[in-house]
């Protein structure tokens, strides 16, 4: 079974959060975000004001700050997002709102941008 870390609705976290297992974020997050070679999850009503770096981040709630995705980003139709996106594959869901930049690029792939409906 596949280890997954919460950090709850009510939960507030200011520092770095690290982890070597999926992260899925209901609450609050102000700092750094690092989570190698898994999944952050930031849920709808979920606040990260954190540059995350993951191998993949897919975000339902609201993201202030820089991510970088070793494989893929995702922003559902719920996502507020301010700063910088990077990562190979991006797909931004209809409703979805982004300030910022975005840059897709990959070692042996042809770089994609998707926009999801």
């Amino acid at each position: 079974m596949e280890r997954i870390a919460a950090v709850g609705a009510s939960v507030v976290i200011k520092g770095e959060l690290s982890a070597r297992e999926d992260v899925v974020i209901a609450g609050r997050v102000e700092g750094t975000i690092s989570v190698e070679g898994h999944l952050v999850v930031v849920e709808p009503g979920g606040h990260v004001a954190a540059d995350v770096v993951a191998k993949g981040v897919v975000v339902a709630g609201t993201v202030s700050g820089s991510v970088i995705a070793e494989e893929r980003i995702e922003l559902r139709s719920t996502a507020r997002v301010e700063g910088e996106l990077s990562a190979p594959r991006i797909a931004i869901a209809e409703g979805a709102t982004l300030s910022g930049r975005v840059e897709t690029s990959a070692r042996n792939t042809a770089p994609k941008l998707k926009v999801a409906s």
